[in-house]
Parts: structure tokens; sequence; C-alpha cells
């Protein structure tokens, strides 16, 4: 005999909470979570990044929460150097197909559907992000030649170097 009323109710109701929870412990989406920690960095360091999504970083290195989701472009920019655009793609992690999988023994369809929904299976790539940039082509001081430092003759010069000249005969 049951001495508190609605006591059946709430014996159910903690019974779903905790089969709730457990469902979701096998998910990924709450062992992974929906976003993803991008390092970029260049070399030269302390260049300009911004991406596609709009994060921006006024000198490299630095470090965006992005949605698992999201794939962008990362641009970056410094004085005296070419602009460089690096693509970021996402792809099934290790650990988010583990993640995924434990839903077939606890999660169920709920929980692929909320993994399958949230990203929390993929992660970036490339991650870190790294771009190289490449000096801007400078022109030097002319030397007594004429030729500018650094730089190959132009192409009347080199003409003028190889082509054989008429000698004079007398």
């Amino acid at each position: 005999m049951n001495l508190l009323p609605g006591a059946n109710t709430l014996n159910m109701r903690v019974i779903a909470a905790a089969a709730f929870a457990g469902a979701l412990g096998g998910c990924a989406t709450v062992t992974r979570g929906t976003t993803d920690q991008i390092t970029v960095n260049s070399i030269p360091a302390a260049a300009e990044a911004q991406t596609s999504l709009g994060h921006s970083c006024p000198a490299t290195p630095c470090t965006w929460d992005v949605s698992r989701k999201a794939e962008f472009v990362v641009t970056f920019t410094k004085d005296g150097y070419e602009s460089m655009q690096i693509p970021v793609a996402t792809r099934i992690a290790g650990s988010g197909a583990a993640g995924f999988a434990g839903n077939v023994l606890v999660g169920g369809l709920i929980g692929m559907g909320v993994d399958a929904a949230t990203g929390s299976t993929l992660e970036h790539y490339p991650n870190p992000v790294v771009a190289t940039l490449a000096p801007l082509r400078r022109s030097g001081p002319a030397d007594r030649s004429g030729n500018r430092r650094g730089l190959a003759p132009r192409r009347r010069d080199v003409d003028r170097l190889h082509t054989p000249q008429a000698v004079p005969t007398s």
C-alpha cells in the first residue's frame, strides 16, 4: 500500500530522468561538446588572422572556439608579406565516432540524432592552422651597372650581354 499519494508518479519521473541522463552519457555531444578550439599561427608570428565566420585576431598565435559543424577560411595578413588563405574543413573524429557508436548501447536513436544535429562527432582540420607567409618582392636601390640589386637584369640587358656585336674591320 502506498502511503503517499502520487508517489508512483514521482518514482516514474525519477526513473525517467535517470534513464534520460544515462542515455546522454554515451552521447558524443556530452563527452566532446559542440565547439572545437582552433589554434592559428603564422611564420613569421604576429600576423593578423580573420575567419570567414567573423573571428579575428590582431596578432598570431591565437585560439578560437568554433562550432564543430562550421567549415571556414582563415585569412592571414602582415605588412611586407603576401596574404594567405587556408580553408578549414571538418571530418569525423575517432573519439567522435566512438561516442556516436556508444549511442547504440546507451543513447539509442535520440542520442544519434542529437550527435548528428550538433556535429559533436566532427573535428576541424587542419588544426592547428599554420600559415607560412612569403615576403613581398621589393626593388632595391640601383647599383653602378644600373641593375636593381637582387633582381635579374631586364630582358634587353640580357639580350645586349649575349648578342654578338659587330666588330669593325679595317
